[in-house]
């Protein structure tokens, strides 16, 4: 006759190699393959490529300007767009006066996107 304890851990070790196999290898094959034959290239990572040569994906850097979409911080890569090789911090600091006036024009930029008076206060987020 078996002991509870032994029992318990069988049904317990049963379980656990069950929902491993389920969820780390049935789930993601079933989902990877659903998304490979109805969005491949979504499903890829919309990989941009020059000369037959993988070089970025159409999902980073994108530029928003409209007021609907999520504003990304301002960056020191290119101030006409994104560049990658230029992807890094300005490294300005609160004596600046670049970093300033950037922050003032982001202030106004923000103020009267959302219809904001010239005095009211903008969330240090924003």
């Amino acid at each position: 006759m078996e002991s509870t304890f032994v029992r318990d851990a069988r049904s317990a070790l049963i379980s656990i190699v069950f929902f491993t196999v389920l969820c780390g290898a049935l789930y993601p094959l079933l989902i990877t393959s659903i998304a490979q034959g109805v969005l491949p290239a979504k499903a890829n990572g919309s990989i941009v490529e020059l000369e037959g040569q993988a070089v970025g994906s159409s999902l980073i850097g994108q530029s928003f300007t409209g007021p609907q979409h999520f504003h990304g911080r301002p960056s020191a890569a290119g101030a006409d767009g994104y560049d990658a090789a230029a992807s890094s911090g300005s490294n300005l600091g609160p004596s600046s006066q670049t970093l300033v006036d950037r922050v003032t024009e982001s202030l106004a930029a923000v103020r009267e996107e959302n219809g904001l008076a010239d005095d009211a206060p903008v969330p240090v987020d924003a």
